[in-house]
């Protein structure tokens, strides 16, 4: 029960609702108890079994009150019978039961409707937490999980947990309160048939809790291989291109049916031990009931101790514990299902996010003078990708970083961004330490422009607003101008109010690339990062392009990571790396001029 304490917190909003369902649930345990009880006085009438008394019953205190009830119900049917007769009497009777089962119907309807509000508010909460969790969480936690897999627990695992809060509310309230008071009544009707009935039950419990053993082991590996399925869906949908280029439909077809044959075995073995639970219960119920007939029967028929009605009545309310009997032991199993999600779930909700801003941080919304990187180590794993690194941009500087892949190039920009953080060495900007900037102030600092152009499916002015997303339409007109996007946006059906589909995929490279060139344009921040801004484009977009860069880089601050020297021909600085570290630096014609590293460069690209 430890993970649902955990969980306990995304009910607490919600606790009137719980609060009304434990009400509900307590009347309608009362009402189901005393429907059954109604039924004796009723049996009494029409076998004329009644004790005949004329007398007014007189309350002795609590320890009297069964003999009372019992006297006073007498009194009132030998009353009501005299004065007008025993069909009125029936009458009344059948009304009683009616308006019994009515308010203990009407009762579980409320428990029922005040329990969607709360089972539907967990699980909203919980997925909202479990988004906003996976969303702030670093890139390198990414680079551990499949997406799918998280996709999984969002959907899936979070709508376990909300149906395991039901069955834990019957658990603990509806369905034991229901056996407490039927098994109060019954041992007021007959303690010797009563302490018959307890001699089965722990024979019963333990029957089912064999069946249910293995359930939540099975559960978690089904949770898993739901993730692993998810994953394989995500990934070849976003590479249909590769999928179908390469003739690989068969190949991920039978990857992805593997996995959901694993599943289906899994499902089965889980549903097949559920299912057992209700037959199981029933069954041990029924010979619990078969044992209640002869014995009772013995009592009612050679012993004479007790009266044929209450003994009907007996049986109904011992039937009564095998309802609430069977509904336990499948609430334990659903419980065993949610027990394995919530461990998924809080394994995201209770992963540590590395990078976050200090309590204390500093709030910059200005770049004054400098970034400065200082003898900076950085590994992904176990190789170094960056080994004593420093390099210094001044205000207003365009500096270029290129070589080969592997370099350490894009590194730079993911840990200027603070993507990742740096394992040793330091990075300021203005000579404050980026680390002890508020997250949130260094990244409106900066504008990202990265290879792949990541694009959303919706409308171009959504996509291009998340620079600024008050932006009018005017000022997205104008970002799209600059980034010379404004003539194609304009030939489309809708303009700035039409959607490019998933991921962009309506438009071309050049096209998506000028719109990500919008967006950080309408940002207007002071440092511009641009990684491979151009490396996936043609020549003729890569031209279209290039223009929207100088005119974007203009009064700015910028960093470009390169792969086509072309582009990067006009920078202040241009740093060329090798395996981490600077091995050349300066302006094009100085470089050109050492005829070493960035020469050899430029010459293989002339070739190219």
């Amino acid at each position: 029960m430890n993970n649902f304490k955990r969980i306990f917190p995304f009910v607490i909003p919600y606790k009137k609702y719980a609060y009304m369902n434990i009400l509900f649930n307590v009347l309608y345990a009362l009402f189901s108890t005393l429907s059954f009880v109604s039924l004796i006085p009723m049996m009494q009438v029409l076998f004329d079994q009644t004790k005949r008394n004329t007398e007014m019953p007189v309350y002795k205190g609590i320890w009297e009150l069964k003999k009372y009830g019992e006297d006073y119900l007498s009194y009132y049917i030998t009353n009501t019978t005299d004065t007008f007769g025993v069909g009125r009497t029936l009458s009344i009777m059948v009304a009683i039961i009616i308006s019994i089962f009515l308010l203990k119907n009407l009762c579980d309807y409320f428990a029922m409707f005040f329990i969607t509000f709360l089972r539907n508010g967990v699980l909203k909460d919980m997925r909202n937490a479990m988004y906003k969790k996976t969303i702030e969480l670093p890139l390198a936690f990414y680079s551990e999980k499949r997406k799918g897999d998280v996709i999984s627990r969002i959907a899936g695992d979070v709508t376990e947990v909300q149906n395991s809060f039901l069955s834990i509310l019957e658990l603990i309230v509806k369905e034991p309160l229901t056996i407490v008071f039927t098994l109060i009544t019954m041992v007021t009707i007959s303690m010797q048939l009563t302490l018959f009935v307890f001699i089965f039950i722990p024979v019963s419990g333990y029957v089912i809790s064999v069946i249910g053993k293995q359930l939540k082991r099975k559960s978690t590996k089904a949770q898993e291989e739901q993730g692993t399925f998810l994953s394989t869906i995500e990934e070849t949908m976003g590479g249909l291109k590769v999928v179908k280029g390469y003739n690989a439909e068969n190949y991920f077809n039978r990857v992805f049916q593997e996995s959901t044959q694993r599943f289906f075995i899994l499902s089965n073995s889980i549903g097949n031990r559920q299912n057992l639970a209700s037959p199981a219960s029933e069954f041990m119920g029924i010979m619990v009931i078969a044992i209640l007939l002869w014995y009772g029967g013995h009592m009612v028929l050679i012993e004479k101790t007790l009266n044929g009605a209450s003994f009907i009545a007996y049986m109904g309310l011992a039937y009564n514990i095998l309802t609430p009997a069977k509904s336990i032991s499948k609430a334990s199993y659903a419980i065993k299902r949610g027990n394995a999600a919530a461990e998924r779930v809080l394994e995201i909700l209770d992963q540590e996010n590395t990078i976050t801003s200090k309590i204390d941080a500093v709030e910059k919304s200005s770049f004054d003078s400098e970034i400065e990187i200082q003898n900076i180590n950085f590994k992904y794993e176990d190789e170094n990708v960056l080994k004593d690194f420093s390099l210094t941009v001044k205000k207003g500087q365009t500096v270029a970083l290129v070589g080969q892949s592997g370099s350490g190039k894009s590194t730079i920009a993911n840990l200027l961004t603070r993507f990742y953080d740096v394992n040793k060495g330091t990075i300021t900007i203005d000579g404050i330490e980026i680390r002890d900037l508020n997250l949130k102030s260094l990244r409106g600092l900066m504008g990202l422009v990265t290879q792949d152009s990541i694009l959303f499916n919706d409308t171009i002015k959504a996509n291009i607003s998340l620079g600024k997303l008050d932006a009018t339409d005017e000022e997205i007109i104008e970002a799209l101008k600059i980034a010379n996007a404004f003539e194609f946006v304009n030939d489309l059906p809708k303009g700035i109010y039409t959607n490019i589909g998933d991921s962009g995929n309506k438009l071309s490279g050049g096209q998506k690339q000028r719109l990500s060139i919008a967006r950080a344009v309408l940002k207007n921040p002071p440092i511009m990062i641009l990684d491979e801004a151009t490396s996936a484009l043609d020549t003729e977009s890569e031209k279209f392009v290039q223009v929207a860069l100088e005119n974007m880089m203009q009064n700015r601050t910028s960093i470009v990571i390169a792969h086509r020297l072309s582009t990067i021909q006009k920078a202040d600085l241009i740093v060329v790396m090798q395996k981490g570290k600077i091995v050349e630096q300066g302006r094009h014609e100085e470089l050109i001029a050492m005829n070493g590293t960035y020469n050899k460069l430029v010459t293989m690209q002339s070739l190219e």
